[in-house]
């Protein structure tokens, strides 16, 4: 079992990041929890004046940040991917929200598609869990997990098409 955080590591920078604004920190189901804050998160970051481009630029900032900001917390830690991090799950979350229908069906879908695809980790997503190692690998089974989701909803999104006609995915 992970040694439970302290709450006090929020106070550094780069935890508070780690820790998905303390999100992680919750007793239950902390990834859940991180990808639950970064949908609730998601508008804000959509209303600053950024383009699909410059939106996706920010994500990869977002990831390089994650990199070391996981690096260094599981270091802390002494668990490399300790569950109370999770910005890796709000980074990925806010890749697929930028890529799928805005409506709340479809983002509630996303949320537990990507949830789904994260814990079970399907190949290739566990190979790469036990062969990347560090703030990277931390980072880089979310955007499988996320790859999988997005999949997942474009099947969606053309099944609900052929099904109900041509507006389907608003």
């Amino acid at each position: 079992m992970e040694p439970r955080p302290s709450p006090l590591l929020l106070c550094h920078p780069v935890h508070l990041v780690s820790f998905g604004f303390g999100s992680g920190l919750s007793p239950f189901a902390p990834g859940t929890m991180g990808t639950l804050a970064a949908w609730l998160l998601y508008p804000l970051l959509r209303a600053m004046p950024l383009s699909d481009a410059a939106f996706l630029a920010l994500l990869f900032a977002f990831f390089v940040v994650g990199v070391f900001a996981a690096h260094h917390t599981g270091k802390v830690l002494g668990v490399p991917d300790h569950g109370a991090i999770v910005w890796d799950e709000m980074v990925a979350m806010w890749l697929v929200l930028s890529f799928i229908p805005s409506s709340l069906i479809w983002q509630a879908i996303a949320v537990l598609l990507f949830r789904l695809f994260d814990i079970l980790k399907p190949p290739p997503i566990r190979q790469a869990d036990s062969r990347f190692r560090n703030g990277f690998g931390v980072m880089f089974d979310d955007l499988l997990a996320a790859a999988y989701t997005l999949l997942a909803l474009a099947a969606l999104v053309r099944l609900h098409a052929m099904l109900f006609g041509a507006g389907a995915g608003t």
